[in-house]
């Protein structure tokens, strides 16, 4: 890990500086300084379009009661994407538009999930003997297990057509 921050932190912003000044022998100032500030309003419009398309299909995700892993993923490698790209420097432009271009996001997210598969695992579970949702583990019935829990049941209340709210008859002692 510290071995990869040394990275992040010095050589990435060397590499940088090294790849700005020989572009800017090359093409000149000027011209060097528009071709950053040119990848900057482009990597903000796609930010903005491709974030706004992965909102979308998370949210059509969500409709659809499907589980939106992609829809996260995607959106997390256009964040990333769009931040590589503002940032000034050709090298964080190359890696920024690889992910927010769309086959290759695909491709990343591949390998993404190819890495991280099998290397996260839950481990334990609250205490009390609920499982994660509420339910008892053991399948047994317990009460509340904090003063603020309650355990009750729901009735459903039919329309009598008046529009009004009311509260269901109560037939049970």
């Amino acid at each position: 890990m510290p071995l990869l921050l040394i990275v992040l932190f010095i050589v990435v912003p060397i590499a940088e500086l090294y790849v700005i000044i020989k572009v800017g022998e090359l093409i000149g100032v000027l011209p060097t300084l528009i071709l950053l500030l040119a990848d900057a309003l482009l990597g903000s419009w796609l930010l903005k379009h491709q974030g706004r398309s992965a909102w979308r299909r998370f949210n059509e995700a969500l409709a659809a009661r499907r589980f939106p892993g992609r829809e996260v993923a995607d959106g997390a490698l256009i964040i990333v994407g769009g931040t590589l790209l503002l940032t000034p420097g050709f090298l964080t432009d190359i890696v920024g538009a690889f992910l927010l271009l769309p086959p290759t996001r695909a491709i990343t997210r591949r390998l993404l999930k190819r890495f991280t598969v099998g290397r996260f695992m839950v481990v334990g579970m609250p205490s009390g003997g609920r499982g994660p949702f509420g339910p008892p583990t053991d399948g047994g019935a317990r009460g509340p297990s904090r003063d603020y829990d309650f355990d009750a049941t729901a009735e459903e209340v039919p329309d009598d057509g008046s529009g009004e709210p009311r509260l269901p008859r109560s037939d049970r002692p």
